[in-house]
């Protein structure tokens, strides 16, 4: 609409001054404040000029606001939740003469699918902050030890030692990993230790906290 009135302006403004040139009319008081406002339309362009930067540069940061909208949507859609325990038909799992990556079968929750009860390994989906938990029972007459790998490095580590008083143990640990997509977690039972199983003792669950 604004551009229209600048066009329409400009226009008028030039069959005035050649209404002017064909009559040969002379410059008198009239005259002079009809061409006055010629110089005038010229600021009036560089003012809506101006304007037109102003809202390209407004257009500009709202489209990078709806683009900012978006990817946290985004974000806020991945759902990674998993929660397992180790099924076994026996009481015990263990002992072993060597250390074994732990495979929970029994699958409580998997949200997202990036915990695989074959293997025991969970796969970081997308970057993020995530928490672990682990957590085991097992009999006191023998030890029981686990620790908690994030790729090759140990994280934490649960174990209680040998005792010849106390029929059952416990041990828990947590922790927050920031974690890079196709990261994986799992954990590790030490040799010559052992958990119980039964679908219900010990536990390994996590879910990831924030995407990054």
């Amino acid at each position: 609409m604004n551009f229209t009135i600048v066009l329409f302006v400009s226009m008028f403004c030039g069959l005035i001054l050649a209404q002017d040139n064909a009559t040969g009319a002379t410059e008198t008081e009239e005259t002079g404040e009809t061409k006055s406002s010629c110089p005038d339309m010229h600021d009036l362009l560089i003012e809506f000029g101006a304007m037109r930067e102003k809202l390209t540069s407004v257009e500009t940061r709202l489209k990078e606001s709806e683009n900012q909208i978006l990817e946290q949507r985004n974000k806020e859609r991945t759902k990674v939740i998993f929660s397992t325990a180790v099924a076994q038909g026996e009481k015990h799992v263990g002992p072993f003469n060597t250390d074994i990556t732990l495979s929970y079968k029994r699958v409580i929750t998997n949200i997202g699918d990036a915990y695989n009860p074959s293997t025991g390994i969970f796969n970081a989906p997308v970057a993020g902050v995530y928490y672990f938990t682990i957590f085991y029972t097992a009999g006191g007459n023998r030890e029981g030890k686990l620790f908690l790998y994030k790729n090759n490095d140990l994280v934490v580590m649960t174990s209680d030692h040998i005792t010849q008083y106390d029929g059952a143990d416990n041990g828990g640990n947590a922790v927050f990993l920031q974690l890079q997509q196709r990261d994986q977690v799992y954990v590790r039972m030490a040799a010559n230790s052992h958990v119980w199983g039964n679908d219900y003792y010990t536990t390994f669950s996590g879910f990831l906290v924030t995407q990054m």
